[in-house]
C-alpha cells in the first residue's frame, strides 16, 4: 500500500523492509526494489533517514520490535493488538510519550466506510450485536480468537458505547488449534448497554457484521460490503412503503473507501501533522484490556465447567 501511495504522488517514499526469511527477503527486494534488512539493528545501523514505520509482525513481538523502533525516534503504525499484555502496552505508550512519536494502534475497521458514515450520527446505543466469524487459516495461531479476530469488534463497540466496563461473561474453545478459536461474549457497560460477540476462526462462511440498537432505530453495519442498513420507527410510514408499516429502511449514503488506504493515509496524516491518530494508542490498549479480561473470564469458565477434554495438556 505505501509503494501504491508513493506511485500517485501522496508524499511518502517505501525505503525499506525487516524480512528475517531469506526466500521472502529476496522475494521484497525483487518486486519493490528497496533495502531489505534482516533485522531492526540492521535497518537502523544503515540510517536511512527514516520517519516512521509500520510494524506487522506476531503479536508477541509488537513490544520488542516497537520498543526499538520509538527508542530511533520514529513514528509507529502497529497492528493490532497494541501488544500481548498491557505492560508491554503500557512501556509502548510511555516511550512514545517520552520520544513526542506517534502511536497508532491498527485497528482497521475503525476506517470502514460504513463505520465512518455512521459514528458522526449516533444517538445512544444500547444493545450491540457482533458477529465475526472466518474460515480457518494458519496465521495469526500466535494468538487467540479474541486478539485475532474480536479484538476489531470490541473497539468498535468500546468507542460507539462510550461507557465503562461493568461486567464480562465468556465462554471459548480450542477447535483446531491449541488456543480458542471459538469464543462467545456478553459485556454490559456502567450505562446500561449490552453488547453480544461472537467470533470463530472455523466457520464455514465469513461474516463481518455489527448491528445495534438505539431510541427508535436499528442498525446493521455490514463490514465487508461496507454498507448500512438504518431501520427506524416511523408511524406515518405506511405498508406500500416499506416491508413493514410503521417502519422505514434506508441505505445512507457511504463514501467509497479501501479501509487500509484511509488507515495509513490518516496515519501519515498524523505523522506530518503530529495531531493524534484517529486511533490512539491509549484506545488500543482499552480493547487490548477488554480483550485480556475476556480471555481471563473465559479460562475461568473452562475451569468450572471441567472443559478439561477440549483443552490440550500443558
Amino acid at each position: 500500500m505505501y509503494r501504491e501511495l508513493e506511485a500517485v504522488g501522496l508524499g511518502v517514499t517505501l525505503a525499506a523492509v525487516v524480512e528475517p526469511d531469506p526466500g521472502r527477503a529476496a522475494e521484497a527486494a525483487a518486486k519493490y526494489g528497496i533495502h531489505v534488512f534482516s533485522t531492526v539493528e540492521e535497518l537502523l545501523r544503515a540510517d536511512l533517514g527514516l520517519h516512521a514505520a509500520s510494524v506487522a509482525v506476531p503479536t508477541l513481538q509488537h513490544h520488542a520490535v516497537g520498543a526499538q523502533l520509538l527508542e530511533a525516534g520514529l513514528d509507529l503504525l502497529i497492528e493490532k493488538p497494541l501488544a500481548a499484555n498491557l505492560t508491554e502496552a503500557d512501556d509502548l505508550i510511555a516511550r512514545a510519550d517520552r520520544n513526542g512519536r506517534i502511536l497508532q494502534p491498527g485497528h482497521l475497521e475503525r476506517f470502514n466506510p460504513a463505520v465512518l458514515a455512521i459514528e458522526p450520527k449516533l444517538r445512544r446505543p444500547m444493545f450491540f450485536e457482533a458477529h465475526r466469524l472466518s474460515v480457518f487459516t494458519p496465521r495469526s495461531l500466535d494468538v487467540d480468537v479474541v486478539l485475532d479476530l474480536m479484538i476489531h469488534d470490541l473497539d468498535i463497540v468500546l468507542i460507539f458505547a462510550g461507557s465503562p466496563v461493568r461486567e464480562v461473561r465468556a465462554v471459548g474453545l480450542p477447535i483446531l488449534s491449541p488456543k480458542v478459536d471459538i469464543a462467545n461474549v456478553r459485556v454490559e457497560f456502567e450505562s446500561g448497554c449490552v453488547a453480544n460477540f461472537t467470533a470463530s476462526r472455523v466457520s464455514t462462511e465469513r461474516v463481518r457484521k455489527l448491528r445495534f440498537f438505539e431510541p427508535r432505530r436499528y442498525v446493521s453495519i455490514d463490514y465487508a460490503r461496507r454498507d448500512l442498513l438504518v431501520i427506524a420507527i416511523d408511524p406515518s410510514a405506511s405498508a406500500g412503503a416499506g416491508p413493514a408499516p410503521g417502519l422505514s429502511f434506508a441505505k445512507p449514503e457511504v463514501a467509497p473507501g479501501e479501509p487500509l488506504r484511509l488507515e495509513i493515509e490518516a496515519f501519515l496524516d498524523a505523522v506530518r501533522t503530529h495531531r493524534p491518530p484517529r486511533v490512539t494508542a491509549r484506545q488500543g490498549r482499552e480493547a487490548l484490556a477488554l480483550a485480556l479480561e475476556i480471555q481471563a473470564q473465559m479460562a475461568a469458565h473452562a475451569g468450572r465447567a471441567g472443559l478439561t477434554d477440549f483443552f490440550e495438556p500443558n
